[in-house]
């Protein structure tokens, strides 16, 4: 039986670094400090986006799905986040993990809300950014850094975080 466990624990330390060298093309997920992988994705509205078209922005990414109670918590800040930044040089993107969009959709349909949001159905984007569970946020200043990678809900309109919103939109 102990022999079995070991095995168990190999197979899953093993399966675990796979993935993460899997993350990034340079065989590690991104850190604060480096460069945000690009991507393309399109949002429920079909219209299509690519990051670094986004230079000179803050660009603000969350990932969520629509199982994660967490996520689905801190929805309305996000909301009330995005509607408090409108008009600046910033940009709000909520990458959705659901295997389909519909399920998306049908979300914001009940909650009454309105996200920027873009289905990640093939997970790409986030296996680009070693997601390892939901939410996770980066923040990415205008010459495409993240500065800040942030796990687990929390609540986005908060005076110090549009403070710091702010003031990185000022450098």
């Amino acid at each position: 039986m102990k022999q079995k466990i070991r095995i168990l624990v190999c197979v899953l330390v093993l399966i675990t670094f796979c993935l993460s060298l899997a993350c990034s093309k340079e065989g590690r997920p991104p850190v604060e400090g480096s460069r945000a992988p690009d991507f393309t994705l399109d949002e429920l509205s079909g219209q299509t986006m690519r990051l670094t078209e986004l230079r000179g922005k803050v660009v603000f990414i969350n990932f969520w799905a629509t199982w994660c109670h967490y996520c689905l918590e801190e929805a309305p800040s996000l909301a009330r986040l995005n509607a408090a930044m409108n008009g600046k040089d910033f940009q709000m993107i909520t990458v959705a993990l659901d295997k389909e969009g519909g399920a998306v959709e049908a979300f914001f349909r009940k909650a009454g809300l309105r996200l920027p949001t873009f289905p990640d159905t093939t997970g790409q984007v986030a296996k680009q950014y070693g997601i390892t569970g939901v939410p996770e946020t980066f923040i990415v200043d205008g010459q495409g850094v993240i500065r800040k990678k942030l796990v687990g809900a929390r609540e986005w309109d908060d005076p110090e975080m549009i403070g710091y919103l702010t003031d990185l939109m000022q450098r």
